[in-house]
């Protein structure tokens, strides 16, 4: 139950990306989109959805200078 509250957190945070996510609980991008989609109500889900998708930040292929700098 913990780890399931601690994958949503991760997930719904935008500095936190799906690559770091996997490193820390194993669990693939699919596999939190699951989780989120049984556990947040449904239009938080979909406006969690919206706000990550293609998002950048939440993939780290697709934002390798950003984490580079750091």
């Amino acid at each position: 139950m913990r780890q399931k509250i601690d994958v949503i957190g991760m997930a719904w945070s935008d500095n936190i990306s799906f690559e770091e996510i996997k490193k820390k609980t194993g669990l693939s991008e699919s596999e939190v989109i699951s989780i989120m989609r049984k556990n947040l109500k449904k239009s938080s889900y979909i406006l969690w959805r919206k706000r990550v998708r293609g998002r950048s930040s939440k993939h780290r292929k697709r934002n390798k200078h950003r984490y580079n700098e750091i």
